[in-house]
């Protein structure tokens, strides 16, 4: 069984002359020759046309279970071959053997749905703004109003971990006892995904740490701390774990060079993620569409019997756009047979001048006792979960429930 890495090559070079160096380079060989070189466990050059290059890895060059250890191998020295002007790796096929190391996500799609009591429509998510400097009280004003708007989860920023301005247990503390006033009063259900991201020898002792004051979803950064580090929290956590990927860029941006979103969400899979950011379709943060489609199915298609994993769109500046928008995503959604919903973190509906979701103040009291008066925030937040229900409805039958949807 082998390990098959697919990139795409640029180079002087005649393309499988490119192949051979860099299956040379991620296995037995080096810059001069070796003995040895013709060893079984030397990597072989599967396909090398125009400027797709296929290697397939013997499944002998991998530990399994070490995520850190593959890449060294398909992602490895081979960004910096002198005659390579640029390498990208665009997929991996991991063998079954590689494969059976790796328990995936202990929730995925379906438990965060049943958790919620959400079955018909996407979850629609927010990210508290501004990304730094609420206190604990402020950023639980934010969370409470977002949730009685209607949204399904609340999540730090990636940038927010344990800082003193905002410190992490008494910010958990505070937003998970708004999140719990906002059921006992309506009924309605919310992740809060709170940072945990930290020093490896740290993150799991952060996380049980804020399971035990409360906490019913984390969130980690893992590109930064790594998927290792994902890993350990899916197996030792019992709650839903979120994935950020902030510094992708770093990786991603360059369609010709670095690495693809396709293999990061394959390896969050691998690791355990419920819920992954794989690229938004418009708005700022904007990628091309084959390679969200890619991931997106990446993380929702069967794949050796993992849980499937939500994959996070996002959207910003609704009311910027116009109301046209709406109506040009519901015929694009329509046209293509797609039921794929943006997660409208950042939309104006959950961000205000002042602090982090919307454009009113807090929710009034109405003059009749436990009733609340909607702010407008609140009803632009359940605007525009009709939308995302009624986009998601398009094309479908009476009793059919949409196959899986984005944030």
């Amino acid at each position: 069984m082998e390990l098959i890495a697919k990139y795409h090559v640029e180079t002087d070079l005649p393309i499988a002359k490119a192949a051979e160096a860099i299956a040379a380079e991620q296995s037995t060989g080096t810059w001069t020759e070796v003995r040895g070189a013709d060893n079984p466990l030397a990597a072989r050059v599967i396909r090398a046309e125009g400027t797709d290059v296929e290697i397939g890895f013997s499944e002998e060059l991998f530990e399994p279970g070490n995520i850190p250890q593959y890449l060294s191998v398909v992602a490895g020295n081979l960004f910096g071959l002198g005659a390579l002007k640029k390498v990208r790796l665009q997929d991996v096929i991991f063998p079954e053997s590689l494969m059976r190391a790796h328990k995936g996500p202990r929730f995925g799609i379906e438990d965060a749905r049943r958790i919620l009591g959400v079955y018909d429509r996407p979850l629609v998510g927010t990210i508290v703004k501004p990304k730094v400097g609420l206190d604990p009280k402020g950023t639980a004003r934010v969370a409470e109003e977002a949730v009685r708007g209607g949204l399904d989860l609340v999540k730090d920023d990636e940038t927010l971990t344990n800082q003193s301005f905002c410190p992490l247990i008494p910010r958990l503390e505070a937003v998970m006892s708004s999140l719990d006033r906002v059921e006992r009063e309506t009924g309605k259900k919310a992740f809060y995904a709170v940072n945990v991201t930290t020093a490896g020898d740290q993150i799991l002792e952060r996380a049980e740490e804020a399971v035990d004051h409360g906490a019913n979803m984390v969130m980690i950064d893992v590109l930064t701390a790594g998927f290792s580090a994902l890993e350990v929290l899916s197996r030792n956590v019992k709650v839903p774990v979120h994935v950020h990927r902030t510094m992708h860029g770093a990786f991603t941006r360059d369609k010709a060079h670095g690495i693809s979103m396709v293999v990061i969400s394959r390896l969050v899979r691998m690791a355990g993620g419920t819920n992954l950011h794989t690229g938004s379709y418009m708005g700022k943060m904007a990628k091309e569409t084959q390679e969200n489609d890619m991931s997106r199915d990446a993380l929702r298609n069967e794949w050796h019997g993992l849980k499937r994993v939500f994959p996070v769109a996002f959207r910003r500046n609704l009311s910027r756009q116009g109301a046209w928008q709406p109506r040009r995503l519901r015929h694009r959604l329509h046209r293509s047979g797609r039921r794929r919903s943006p997660r409208p973190s950042r939309w104006n509906c959950c961000r205000s001048q002042g602090h982090g979701s919307g454009s009113g103040g807090v929710a009034e009291e109405n003059p009749t006792p436990g009733i609340r008066k909607r702010s407008q925030r609140a009803r632009n937040s359940l605007k525009i979960l009709g939308i995302l229900k009624r986009r998601t409805e398009l094309g479908a039958s009476p009793e059919a429930k949409p196959k899986s949807l984005y944030w």
